[in-house]
């Protein structure tokens, strides 16, 4: 009987951390201000994506307040604005900052009556930050009235990928308990156990097998990803360069399990090559 609870026990602790170790990663990295801004701030130092979304921000910038005769003068010094952009050295700070204002539209819950923004519809970025900096550039250097907006909003999924980030923000943060209740588990394995180091042993194989799988998972997440056309060339660029950074940070955690399955593999069966020369010796 206690062989029976221990290997179930066991079992339970792999199923719950299979689960548990994606959502946690999940609610850190994405779901969690910090985490999200952290993971997706290198994707300022692509020069590719960094240019076309400085072009898109600077051809938001309300130029009404321009006189007419002055009109045609306008568009060259856009373009060299958005030429210079990246160039700036605010630039960081107000990627930084884009990073942090279009993660709470994503992420928002309900709109409040504190003047809040409201919740975006899709998943969206607000490079407002880049278009005040663009705009303040521009008014520095010609002298031209220009009052950059408060939010300047650009697509970068579908209606159901908003779905999805509610889903995260609501299920992501089970995860701790999950883990928890996978530590509870494996403990009772132990206790239980006849046979501690079969345990140990087991447990490290468990989490080998779950590194594979969560290799094999992250492949094909990614896969999907980046299959999804979002219609707008910013969007994808976006896309194309977040998803391999998030995977490549979820491989780490994925190797950081399989170097500590390994371990505890090595661990139970050196426990258990000991066991078995004593009780040898010992006849």
């Amino acid at each position: 009987m206690r062989s029976f609870v221990s290997a179930a026990a066991a079992v339970l602790a792999v199923l719950l951390a299979a689960v548990a170790i994606p959502a946690i990663w999940l609610d850190r990295n994405i779901v969690q201000e910090q985490g999200f801004v952290e993971l997706a701030a290198p994707l300022g130092r692509n020069p590719g994506f960094q240019q076309q979304l400085a072009v898109a921000a600077v051809a938001t910038i309300d130029t009404s307040a321009v006189p007419g005769f002055l009109s045609d003068l306008v568009q060259p010094v856009l373009e060299d604005a958005a030429s210079a952009l990246t160039a700036l050295p605010e630039y960081p700070a107000a990627w930084e900052e884009t990073l942090r204002k279009s993660h709470r539209l994503s992420f928002a819950g309900p709109a409040t009556d504190d003047g809040g923004s409201a919740p975006a519809s899709s998943l969206t970025l607000d490079v407002a930050p880049l278009v005040s900096l663009g705009a303040g550039e521009i008014s520095r250097t010609t002298g031209l009235p220009l009052d950059p907006p408060d939010q300047t909003l650009i697509n970068v999924g579908q209606p159901e990928h908003k779905e999805w980030t509610e889903r995260l923000t609501t299920y992501a943060p089970a995860g701790y308990l999950l883990a928890g209740g996978a530590a509870i588990a494996l403990l009772l394995a132990l206790v239980a156990a006849n046979r501690r180091w079969t345990v140990v042993a087991g447990a490290g194989a468990g989490a080998l097998l779950l590194a594979a799988a969560w290799t094999v998972g992250a492949g094909i997440a990614s896969a999907a990803a980046v299959s999804a056309d979002s219609g707008n060339e910013v969007a994808n660029m976006f896309r194309d360069e977040f998803v391999p950074a998030a995977a490549a940070d979820f491989q780490g955690w994925t190797m950081a399990a399989a170097a500590g399955g390994g371990v505890l593999l090595l661990m139970g069966l050196v426990a258990g090559f000991a066991t078995r020369k004593r009780a040898r010796a010992s006849r």
